[in-house]
C-alpha cells in the first residue's frame, strides 16, 4: 500500500477505562474449571495460539479464535469449544446483556490462569483485530493480591463480577498472592455496527 499511512482508529464504543457489567452466576462454570487436571492445562496451553512473551506464566485453553490478527470479523471454534459450550454459552450472554446486540459475536474466548506470584507484562493489545470488539472478563478465581492496571489506575476485580476493560492503552497484572487467579477472558462485538473506514484498504494492502 502507497501513500498515507492508516490511522486504525478504535471502536468508539469500546471502554477507555473500564467498565463494570455486573454479576454473573459462574457457579457451574468455575466448578468445572476447577476440576481441569493439570495435564489438560498443559496440553491446551501448548497448543494455544496466543503465545505471546508478555503473558509470562500465565496458562490459557482457548476456546475460540481469529482467523487473523487484521480482521475481527473472521473466527474459529477450537477443539475444546464443543465440549465446554453449554457451560460458557450461559456465563458469555449474562455478561454482555447490557450491549443490548442483536447479533453479538465472541470472536475470542478463552480461560487464563495466572499463577501465584505471575505477572502479565505492561502491553497494548496492537494488532488490527482488536481495535473494534470489547475486552471482557469474568473472574472465576482470584485473591485480594491480584492487581490489574487499566484505563491508567489499578484494580481488584471481585469473583463472578463481569467487566471491560481497556485493552487498546497500556495494561499489566500482577498475582501478588499464594493462589492463581483464573478469568473467563473473551471478546465482543456488534456484527451490525458499520465497519471502520480503514478495514478494507487494509485487508487488501499487502502486509
Amino acid at each position: 500500500m502507497s501513500g498515507a499511512r492508516l490511522e486504525l482508529t478504535a471502536n468508539p464504543r469500546k471502554t477507555r477505562t473500564v467498565r463494570a457489567l455486573g454479576p454473573v452466576d459462574i457457579s457451574a462454570l468455575r466448578d468445572a474449571v476447577l476440576a481441569i487436571p493439570e495435564a489438560v492445562w498443559d496440553a491446551e496451553n501448548a497448543a494455544k495460539p496466543n503465545k505471546f512473551e508478555v503473558l509470562d506464566t500465565t496458562r490459557h485453553i482457548v476456546f475460540r479464535f481469529v482467523d487473523s490478527p487484521r480482521d475481527w470479523r473472521g473466527s474459529h471454534d477450537r477443539p475444546a469449544w464443543a465440549a465446554w459450550r453449554d457451560r460458557l454459552e450461559p456465563v458469555l450472554a449474562q455478561a454482555v446483556r447490557d450491549y443490548g446486540y442483536a447479533r453479538g459475536v465472541f470472536p475470542r474466548v478463552m480461560l487464563a490462569r495466572m499463577p501465584a506470584g505471575g505477572v502479565i507484562h505492561p502491553h497494548i493489545d496492537a494488532n488490527p483485530a482488536a481495535k473494534w470488539p470489547h475486552k471482557i472478563h469474568v473472574p472465576l478465581t482470584t485473591n485480594p493480591e491480584v492487581i490489574a492496571f487499566f484505563g491508567g489506575a489499578e484494580h481488584h476485580f471481585p469473583v463472578g463480577e463481569a467487566v471491560e476493560v481497556d485493552n487498546l492503552g497500556p495494561h499489566w497484572v500482577r498475582n501478588g498472592g499464594v493462589t492463581d487467579r483464573i478469568h473467563l477472558i473473551f471478546e465482543y462485538f456488534d456484527a451490525d455496527q458499520p465497519e471502520p473506514a480503514w478495514l478494507a484498504p487494509l485487508l487488501s494492502a499487502t502486509p
